[in-house]
């Protein structure tokens, strides 16, 4: 690990800019060519809206994709937390997708302030969740990936808690006049609710909401499937937490349909790390704090032009009137029983 946090190959001064406004084609294809990466002048945007992300042809050799961070959103330290962990994974051959080194052995590169790292490009299509066998085989990994996860934790890449996925993203709407002043009282009233809500869950969890280093944004997007099974990508979003924010995005259904999925994805799990079923009450817990962060993080991105575009309907009246009712809704779900495994 210690080698790739050293590694940081600065191509110009490391004075970052504050947007992506100058990140252009040109800028994208001779950040590369600094690299030793020489495109032939085919690039494809790909669909990433927190950083941006391109498919560029090779003048040899396949394509690669080049990721090129979020001004001033991650440290360099916690960015090579996360290329140091895709790392360890694949040295113990997990299908994940990791930075690729240069010539010099550098995974984060730097290119008029802009930092990027360079991944291979990996085909694939969106795993079938409505088949058993696909769950027990996402899972056999995700326990694999969870495995390495637990030898120790990141010290430079945050915990997802109650602060930082529901309380301070709950501040800064309300601080940065998001919420419209005739729902103002209410939305204050139902996220505090919420939030209460989602400390009885964690204390409910225990002991078993102990945390490891996470994929953290493990939705069947992040996931690529061929004939030789699932390929996990995007650890962008990587941090300490409970075991079961990988599992529990990729549930969907009623109550019933939800339990044999979990019961489907724990049978691959299970073959390489241990599930306390404790977890089971903070499902909803963190699908709480997923929407109020969720919320904040388009509020926190509506200066970049590409969100107005993409999320046209975000910050309206009817936008806060509809997260206040889902907020209610979850509070209502997190006083349930848990999912139950027969």
């Amino acid at each position: 690990m210690s080698s790739l946090l050293d590694t940081v190959q600065y191509n110009a001064p490391m004075t970052e800019p504050t947007t992506f406004a100058d990140l252009s084609p040109d800028t994208v294809l001779d950040a590369l060519d600094s690299i030793g990466y020489h495109g032939d002048g085919r690039l494809l945007a790909l669909n990433s809206y927190e950083n941006r992300v391109y498919q560029i042809g090779m003048e040899e050799g396949p394509p690669l994709v080049a990721k090129f961070y979020r001004p001033q959103r991650w440290s360099d330290s916690a960015i090579l937390e996360e290329h140091a962990f895709v790392a360890e994974l694949i040295e113990r051959e997990i299908p994940v997708i990791g930075a690729q080194a240069n010539a010099d052995g550098a995974t984060l590169h730097v290119f008029n302030g802009y930092r990027f790292a360079v991944f291979p490009r990996h085909g694939g299509r969106a795993p079938e969740l409505d088949s058993p066998g696909t769950l027990e085989w996402m899972g056999r990994f995700i326990g694999r990936i969870h495995a390495v996860g637990a030898l120790r934790p990141f010290v430079a890449r945050p915990a997802l808690d109650v602060a930082s996925f529901g309380e301070q993203p709950r501040d800064y709407l309300l601080e940065h006049g998001f919420i419209p002043d005739d729902l103002r009282a209410s939305y204050i009233g139902t996220v505090n609710q919420a939030l209460d809500g989602v400390r009885r869950g964690f204390d409910r969890a225990g002991s078993s909401a102990t945390s490891l280093r996470l994929h953290g944004d493990c939705h069947c997007g992040n996931v690529l499937w061929t004939d030789a099974g699932p390929h996990f990508v995007d650890f962008d979003d990587s941090r300490n937490g409970p075991a079961i924010q990988d599992l529990w995005m990729l549930l969907s259904g009623e109550r019933g349909a939800m339990v044999r999925q979990m019961g489907d994805l724990l049978a691959g799990y299970e073959d390489f790390f241990e599930f306390d079923p404790r977890q089971l009450h903070l499902i909803e817990a963190l699908r709480t704090l997923r929407l109020i962060h969720y919320a904040a993080w388009l509020a926190r991105r509506w200066d970049d032009p590409a969100f107005v575009v993409a999320f046209p309907w975000f910050n309206t009246q009817r936008y806060w009137q509809d997260r206040i009712l889902e907020l209610r809704e979850q509070i209502a779900l997190m006083d349930e029983a848990p999912l139950w495994l027969f």
